[in-house]
């Protein structure tokens, strides 16, 4: 019951909510009676039901059992209601589920685990616990201790109430005394006002279905039910029992009586009459659309549909429009006779009105054509409409019944009653139907005795079930305001009078009423005692309302002695006792026990009651075909109407069973699991429907179309490692906290400790240079010619540098002291050019130089007179010397290299010579630019400029790796212009021009080595052992590469490639593993395997992380790397903790962050390169050998036996289309088993008994061929090497569903036509003539809406600005024609038949290209 059952009763009777609400006797003697055994608790509205169970949960919640109590409330308001409640009395986290949470999105199992770990008590609706627990997420016996039942009545028949115990409560042990989380029947707690069903009280408390009188609610609900025995009295000082009267009022002059006709006074009402009278249903469009769907549908499960169909609108004449109009007659039949002939008016008038408002619209309803729409609107508009005056209320009165001047009387009557008692008046008027609702609303509103005295409200029930779809849900539209804000106003006082039907009886919360009217007689007990317990303030009024045509006396005093018999049999001793006979030996009906299945993993359950929502379910979500929605077909034997039963009418005998049942499941599903057949020994139609949804549903699982919670596959059983990453990364801006990039040149300290004393010698030859040795902790692996690095300058070709490597190795302290030679030699080489960013005393390199001949050079000589012996620091000073200082003592020489200026012209320059020539003024100003700040006129007048000029290039520190661009000009471009520099400001590098050139270029060759080990590094580390260790450095070096590091190639090309012959190889390998997986499971696996969080998932499961290239080399602040810089790395670093970057500054922590932080798509990325680097090196051999690597959840096999193995499993077929000669002809293809083209050709509406499935999975088939053709052809296009961003851009444009539908029309073949024909002088002559046939009109359907979309489609297609023009820009035009192609405005089915037929003849050729 509502939050009014827990609380105090304010003075307005609105219920004030008490944390600590005082338990009443009566209360805590159900409480103590519900801990002995399951009961039902009967006790009368307002008596505080709701507050017995929450004291039974917080018991329960005090147990030590892990288990969670579960309450229960039958419409998802009421459940609302009460969690607010329970949440505020209990101390502990109070879950609410219902279908706005879409629970039954909830596939995960995990989900409804946390869902039970983090609550101790749960509130739903039946129907969430019902699916949770059939498809084995909840497990009743394990997981649930205490089951509340709230307006426990509803257990009856098919309710989700009696489903939850028949299905899974009894199949439970019995509760003994044992461990508290041992799986066992959980407590029962039912709580009603009303056990009762039907007029007769005693078989009210026992029966509960009306197929079997044996059946009772205690049994159900396996509950005695209880009242209060020894406080009984006490719960009647609480209970306010109202007073009740009657009301008579003067039946109708116009009664609805068949055998008395009578002219109804409303004029409207009459029109409305004549029109209906008028209809005749063969005129209605929908009649006439299935007749002409006949004429086109072969014999089969839609033909027998479409009949039956036919045939019951025509017996019953229920089209919608037909049944629609005469319901609206009928409603306003019933208000005329009810309500008068104002209110008959007022409702036929805002009918049509709302049906046809703003012109022709009809928002609320979806018609299948547009004359059906057309057909309704255009009856309505010939009903002539009296005129209902806004300004005259007086008018309401003349033309009002008799009944609505009586309830007006009472209304006024009782609220003056209780306003002499100062109380605030509050009624509520209880409507049977809905559109009297809103008539007497209407009427109450406008009445000159009610209109400014009552604020009126009316209240409707919601229908929950979305398929509803009747003539007057528009009547919906009539409401003045929600349900919910009606309840609100009623609650605070804006509104003090409530018109409603039965949903104001159960469910709502609407606080108690002093007043309560019924307007039509309760139909049944549990109505009387709903409606009744609303009047529960003090003092309160119940006044039914008889017409002076009843008796109404003996009426009155049945309902009184059925209540009083009602409460006479719950309130007796042997309540307590027991009234059940057979209740420990319940067992399921023999039909539910033999359709019941059980998945052990999971404890899913399917049964015959749940069979048939499953099937719907499953075909409801299978992937959409053009035009067509998917459902299953259910054909009774022996159907409702004979065959052509529509067509003669003849009178049908009579048939009470036993009835048999086949169902039909969409044509994407495989032949063999389509139809399904129960032969007729079922004693209902109802019976042989579940049996046969049952055996299907039961086939599908066992075919693995379904998972283990039997439920279709939305996405692939994932471990929890990618669910995990799915949620967190699947963004594309996503992150993945990863090791840092590996520093090929690091070693850790091995188990001897002398593992970082270690040095290996390497050779690097430049062609006419001498050759240098480099020394480094790492061995440098073995280089062919393609592992060489090319260095590229301005003054001369590209040329190789020869890398080779020695055996030897040099451990630290031998005694020829090389190493400490070659850090003096790696000083010197560098400190000329890289001087600004070395320390002198700094020597620790990584990398160390040293000549293969050490002798002594001229330099040397030059170096050693050049010292200083007085400087404090004098080594800095041994490798420059002053110009002047070096030519007085050498005099003019040809060997200087490097060159530096002083001061503000401090770069370096490579010389070339000495000029005595004037300067010119260009070349003084350029002098005083380089030598003087800007702005300082006395320093440039100062300046002066000495003979002889050293003329000198600046050097350009670049990436010699990166080819200088195509028009670049070498030495000639602007930045290489040679410059002149005073001599008295200029220094000489005491290095020899080798030196200098080898200090230019090594940075570069060290990047390269860098990049090379690391290559070689993820060869022998992730490849190793396989036949990808022998793809070519450049291509994997690609394939690593980062656009970030600003090389000259990166991986976005080949990840282009790689990713569509990912695509590509998926969809091969699994149409070739499930050959019964429908379009659906295959692409939704499919987009799983692609994903990018699983290529990341399974990257950083591999580690490639490590080898991926993304620090960038930028030369300009290149400087010998050092062993003891914070910036290096171990190789074995791995750790994917996050970084600690205390103490670091703001700068480095940001640089750290970006290196650890590697984004997903990236990593996802560089497997697509690795995968396209190896299909470009190997082909798809290949490339399946680097998806092995990396695994994606799929077992790989060979694209030639996956091709065999499906090929081998189309079907061979006797006889075929005459359209497949066609095809070939227009394909310029015969194929070698025909049954591959049919089935491409196979539209899922074709009507037949071909045992094939529609194109669906052919298509998928051709949609990945496409793909990699177009991609595999703009990748390898000669001379073009476009960048992905143009790839996918000219992809778009060939493969999309118009381009592709254009080509499926312009398709065609000419064919030979022989016809006879007659002429006066000739007789019978042959004419021979030739026929265009397009490949289009070869599509396999049964549609008619198919067939228009063509012949529409190529309409627009001949039409001027549509083959023509698309022709004419495509072979002669500068732009796509996309507008042209867009206009076509094609149907989807003519790009999926060229997909699908690109797919029959690769797989029909064996994938031969």
């Amino acid at each position: 019951m509502p939050d009014s059952e827990i609380g105090t009763q304010s003075d307005n009777g609105v219920p004030s909510l008490v944390t600590n609400f005082p338990t009443r006797g009566y209360q805590q003697e159900m409480l103590n009676e519900s801990m002995r055994r399951n009961i039902i608790v009967a006790l009368e509205t307002g008596a505080g039901k709701t507050h017995i169970a929450v004291l039974r949960m917080k018991r329960e919640t005090e147990n030590e059992s892990r288990k969670v109590s579960w309450f229960l409330a039958p419409t998802v308001a009421l459940a609302w209601q009460q969690q607010a409640v329970i949440a505020e009395h209990l101390p502990v986290v109070v879950g609410f589920v219902s279908g706005a949470n879409e629970p039954d999105q909830w596939t995960d199992t995990e989900l409804w685990r946390r869902l039970l770990n983090t609550h101790r008590v749960i509130v739903s609706t039946p129907n969430v616990l019902l699916n949770a627990l059939r498809h084995g997420y909840i497990h009743l016996g394990r997981d649930i201790g205490l089951l509340v039942f709230d307006e426990a009545h509803h257990a009856a028949d098919g309710h989700a109430y009696n489903r939850v115990m028949r299905e899974f409560y009894d199949v439970l042990p019995h509760r003994f005394i044992s461990p508290v989380d041992e799986i066992m029947r959980p407590v029962i707690l039912g709580l009603t006002a009303s056990p009762i069903f039907g007029g007769d009280a005693e078989r009210g408390l026992r029966r509960v279905s009306r197929f079997s009188s044996r059946r009772k609610l205690e049994h159900n609900l396996d509950s005695t039910i209880c009242a209060p025995l020894l406080f009984r009295k006490e719960l009647e000082g609480f209970v306010h029992r109202p007073r009740v009267e009657y009301v008579i009022y003067a039946g109708p002059e116009y009664r609805l009586i068949d055998t008395l006709p009578s002219t109804p006074p409303s004029s409207s009402l009459r029109s409305l009459k004549k029109v209906v009278a008028s209809m005749n249903i063969e005129e209605d469009p929908w009649v006439i659309e299935r007749r002409a769907e006949l004429r086109r549908y072969d014999p089969g499960p839609r033909r027998n549909l479409i009949e039956q169909r036919l045939s019951r609108a025509l017996d019953k004449r229920d089209t919608f429009t037909h049944k629609g109009l005469r319901d609206f007659e009928r409603a306003a039949d019933d208000i005329c006779s009810d309500l008068g002939e104002w209110a008959t008016d007022w409702y036929i008038q805002q009918v049509c009105k709302q049906a046809i408002r703003e012109g022709t619209t009809f928002p609320e309803f979806s018609f299948r054509s547009e004359s059906g729409r057309k057909y309704l609107l255009g009856h309505l508009e010939r009903i002539e409409i009296a005129p209902v005056p806004d300004t005259d209320p007086e008018d309401i009165v003349r033309r009002s019944s008799d009944k609505v001047e009586k309830l007006v009387d009472v209304l006024l009557k009782e609220k003056a009653f209780f306003e002499g008692l100062e109380m605030d008046y509050r009624g509520l008027v209880c409507v049977t139907r809905r559109d009297a609702v809103l008539a007497l609303t209407e009427i109450l509103v406008r009445h000159p005795r009610t209109a400014h005295v009552f604020s009126v409200g009316s209240l409707l029930g919601e229908s929950a079930n979305s398929k509803r779809h009747s003539f007057l849900d528009i009547t919906r539209c009539l409401l003045r305001q929600t349900a919910n804000k009606t309840c609100a106003d009623f609650r605070i006082g804006d509104l003090n009078l409530i018109v409603a039907t039965a949903v104001a009886e159960e469910g709502l919360d609407i606080p108690a009423c002093c007043n309560v009217v019924r307007w039509n007689l309760p139909d049944n007990m549990v109505s009387w005692a709903q409606s009744r317990g609303r009047a529960r303030q003090e003092r309160s009024s119940f006044v039914l309302m008889f017409s002076d045509t009843l008796t109404f006396a003996p009426t009155l005093l049945q309902w009184e002695e059925r209540e009083n018999e009602m409460t006479r049999l719950y309130n007796a001793t042997k309540g307590l006792q027991g009234i059940r006979t057979d209740k420990e030996n319940r067992t399921m009906d023999d039909e539910d026990e033999r359709m019941r299945f059980r998945v052990e993993q999971t404890g899913a359950v399917l049964t015959g009651d749940s069979a048939i929502e499953h099937i719907f379910h499953f075909c409801s979500i299978l992937p959409y075909s053009s035009l067509v929605h998917h459902s299953p077909l259910f054909d009774i034997d022996p159907p409702d109407y004979p065959l052509e039963w529509h067509a003669n009418g003849r009178q049908r005998a009579a048939y009470a069973g036993p009835y048999g049942c086949t169902i039909t499941l969409p044509r994407l599903i495989p032949a063999q699991l389509r139809t399904f057949s129960t032969p007729r020994i079922h004693p209902s139609k109802v019976s042989a429907r579940r049996n046969v949804a049952f055996q299907a549903y039961l086939a599908l699982y066992e075919n693995k179309l379904l998972n283990r919670h039997l439920l279709p596959f939305k996405e692939p059983e994932l471990n929890s490692e990618v669910r995990m990453l799915l949620k967190e990364v699947e963004r594309r801006e996503g992150t993945a906290l990863v090791s840092w990039q590996m520093d090929p040149w690091r070693v850790s300290s091995g188990s001897d400790g002398v593992a970082d004393k270690r040095w290996w010698s390497t050779i690097l030859e430049v062609e006419g240079l001498p050759p240098l040795r480099m020394l480094t902790q790492v061995a440098i692996p073995s280089f062919q010619n393609d592992g060489f690095p090319i260095i590229h300058t301005r003054e001369c070709i590209p040329f190789r540098v020869r890398i080779r490597c020695e055996q030897t190795l040099i451990v630290t302290g031998d005694n020829d002291g090389i190493l400490a030679r070659a850090k003096e030699f790696t000083r010197r080489l560098f400190w000329p050019m890289y001087s600004s960013r070395m320390k002198w005393d700094q020597t620790d390199f990584l990398h160390l130089f040293i000549p293969v001949d050490e002798s002594p050079t001229v330099w040397d000589e030059r170096r050693a007179l050049g010292s200083d012996p007085c400087s404090s620091t004098p080594g800095e000073h041994t490798l420059f010397v002053p110009f002047s200082r070096f030519e007085s003592r050498y005099g003019h020489v040809d060997n200087i290299f490097l060159v530096s200026g002083t001061g503000l012209a401090g770069k370096f320059y490579q010389f070339i010579r000495t000029r005595n020539t004037p300067v010119s003024e260009e070349e003084k100003a350029d002098i005083v630019r380089r030598y003087v700040r800007r702005g300082d006129d006395d320093g440039a007048a100062k300046l002066k400029i000495t003979y002889p000029l050293i003329e000198a290039r600046p050097f350009v520190n670049r990436n010699f790796l990166k080819p200088l661009p195509h028009d670049s000009e070498g030495i000639r471009a602007v930045s290489q212009s040679a410059v002149l520099l005073l001599k008295d400001l200029t220094q000489v590098a005491l290095i020899s021009s080798h030196e200098a050139q080898y200090a230019l270029w090594l940075p570069s060759v060290i990047r390269h080595l860098q990049m090379t080990s690391t290559v070689s590094s993820m060869r022998e580390t992730l490849f190793g052992g396989t036949v990808l260790a022998e793809m070519p450095m450049d291509l994997l070096l690609t394939a690593i590469t980062m656009p970030v590091a600003q090389e000259s190639s990166h991986y976005q090309r080949l990840e282009t490639l790689g990713d569509t012959t990912l695509k590509y190889v998926v969809s091969i390998q699994l149409l070739a593993a499930h050959p019964l997986w429908h379009e659906g499971y295959l692409a939704r696996r499919k987009d799983h395997v692609v994903s990018n969080a699983n290529l990341a998932n399974m990257a950083i499961h591999r580690k490639l992380y490590k080898w991926i290239i993304r620090d960038c080399f930028v030369p300009k602040r290149w400087k010998p790397t050092r062993t003891s810089d914070p910036t290096a790395l171990f190789f074995e670093e791995t750790s994917l903790s996050p970084p600690d970057t205390s103490g670091m500054p703001e700068k480095q922590k940001r640089r750290a962050s970006v290196a650890r932080n590697l984004s997903t798509k990236v990593l996802a990325d560089v497997v697509e390169a690795l995968i396209g680097a190896a299909y470009l090196h190997g082909g798809f051999t290949l490339g399946i050998e680097c998806m092995k690597v990396f695994g994606l959840g799929l077992s790989w096999n060979a694209l030639p036996g996956c091709l065999e193995d499906m090929y081998s499993r189309t079907p061979d077929i006797d006889r075929y289309p005459s359209q497949i000669t066609v095809v070939e002809s227009i394909l310029g293809y015969t194929f070698r088993r025909k049954a591959i083209v049919v089935e491409a050709l196979t539209h899922a509406s074709l009507q037949s008994d071909l045992a094939l499935v529609s194109y669906e999975r052919m298509e998928f088939l051709g949609d990945a061929v496409l793909d990699m053709l177009v991609t595999d052809y703009l990748y390898r296009a000669p001379g073009r090497d476009y960048g992905p961003g143009l790839i996918h851009m000219i992809k778009a444009a060939v493969v999309n569903a118009h381009f592709l539908a254009m080509l499926c029309l312009r398709a065609s073949t000419e064919v030979p036509v022989v016809m006879p024909a007659w002429s006066h002088d000739n007789g019978v002559t042959v004419m021979e003539n030739i026929e265009c046939v397009h490949l289009y009109k070869c599509l396999l359907h049964s549609s008619v809406t198919i067939l228009n979309e063509q012949q529409a489609t190529f309409a627009r297609w001949e039409r001027p600005g549509g083959r023509d023009e698309i022709e004419f820009a495509l072979s002669e035009g500068s732009a796509f024609p996309w507008s042209a192609l867009t206009s076509l405005q094609a149907p989807k089915f003519l790009s999926d038949m060229f997909e699908s037929l690109l797919g029959a003849v690769y797989l029909d050729s064996n994938g031969d290209p």
